[in-house]
């Protein structure tokens, strides 16, 4: 049996020194399989377009192994970042952890 959520807790900038370590983050997941990850951006400060770009790797390397790829806690300039780039259509985004976690137990 797999579990349901991993969380992910990221901080400070994810640019292009940080997003390879969030590729590798990634790819342990896939090794240990889980049906939803939960990227918490409650400490992220900036995201600049390779961080960006490592979101969408991620979101698609997951949905290929089925794997739902959501997101929490994103702060103004990240916000406006997926506006900007019609990724909040694409991700799933909540306000907080908690308002994901009560959309998790209304579905069990």
């Amino acid at each position: 049996m797999r579990e349901e959520v991993k969380v992910i807790k990221l901080s400070g900038s994810l640019n292009s020194t940080t997003s390879q370590e969030f590729r590798q983050n990634i790819t342990k997941i896939l090794e240990v399989g889980v049906k939803t990850v939960l990227l918490d951006f409650q400490d992220v400060t900036f995201m600049d377009s390779s961080g960006l770009g490592a979101l969408v790797l991620a979101f698609k390397t997951l949905r290929a192994a089925d794997i739902q790829l959501v997101i929490c806690s994103i702060n103004e300039q990240v916000r406006i970042l997926f506006e900007l780039t019609n990724m909040d259509k694409i991700f799933e985004i909540f306000p907080t952890q908690e308002a994901f976690n009560q959309v998790l137990l209304s579905k069990n």
